[in-house]
């Protein structure tokens, strides 16, 4: 039997373009230094999360900025994998809006819940364009009293980076609570920038991007919870696995 460090899938169409994914290398080596989280990352092309058994031996998911995805159907099998398994989950930016998405169609059964970015003509814009776009915005965010937001965060307001010009239709809002959907933070005009789910494990998303925060040598809070949250399933699933990591037979490659 091999003990393995926690695994990670970085789930998106990675880029040397996309700021955030530039940062996550980083990001990985202030886990393990400054925060002694160490962590085995792969990156998961939006097309590979589809197949079958991509994220199997994986102890947490996040589904990274990036959209439109080359493959919407990739993003919404990471989500749906790690909400019904259990899998920490964290989406940033576009991983928010697929959030959102994949609950609205497979929890709250609105087959046809569409992304305005990727199908402007759908029926049930569950996502749209922002009446004000935040690429390149930062902007305060009022953290509900009480959430897993706000134990990680610490406190109750916080001042956070975007680079997004979608988000949540509020016509869809009553429907997602309905059915399970927490909404733990806001703009100071009310509109909505994280969500997560009580029953699950670890299962946040953010409408900004905190991999962006200050000058990527320090993780941010909720990155820092995610890796303590991957830790914790490994240990959970005994920290055992096969010597050649990750079952799913995507995986592409260590984060570098």
């Amino acid at each position: 039997m091999t003990y393995l460090t926690p695994r990670i899938a970085l789930v998106a169409d990675r880029s040397p373009a996309v700021r955030s994914h530039a940062r996550v290398p980083g990001l990985l080596d202030a886990l393990a230094t400054r925060d002694q989280l160490v962590l085995d990352a792969y990156w998961i092309p939006s097309e590979d999360a589809a197949v079958p058994g991509a994220l199997d031996g994986f102890d947490a998911v996040w589904l990274l900025p990036g959209g439109p995805y080359r493959s919407e159907a990739g993003a919404l099998a990471a989500v749906r994998t790690a909400r019904e398994r259990g899998i920490p989950f964290l989406g940033t930016c576009a991983g928010f809006q697929h959030a959102v998405l994949e609950y609205a169609r497979n929890v709250c059964g609105i087959g046809g819940a569409a992304h305005g970015e990727s199908h402007p003509d759908g029926e049930d814009l569950v996502i749209v364009p922002l009446t004000c776009s935040l690429v390149g915005h930062e902007g305060a965010v009022r953290i509900t009293p009480g959430t897993l937001a706000e134990r990680i965060l610490g406190t109750t307001r916080t001042l956070e980076r975007y680079h997004c010009a979608y988000g949540l239709n509020d016509a869809y809002l009553d429907r997602l609570r309905e059915h399970g959907l927490r909404f733990s933070g806001t703009d100071d005009d009310g509109d909505l920038r994280i969500l997560e789910l009580p029953d699950h494990p670890f299962f946040l998303a953010s409408l900004f991007q905190p991999e962006l925060a200050g000058d990527g040598t320090r993780a941010h809070p909720i990155v820092r919870a995610l890796a303590a949250a991957a830790v914790e399933h490994a240990a959970a699933d005994g920290g055992l696995a096969a010597a050649d990591g990750p079952t799913g037979a995507t995986a592409a490659g260590a984060a570098a």
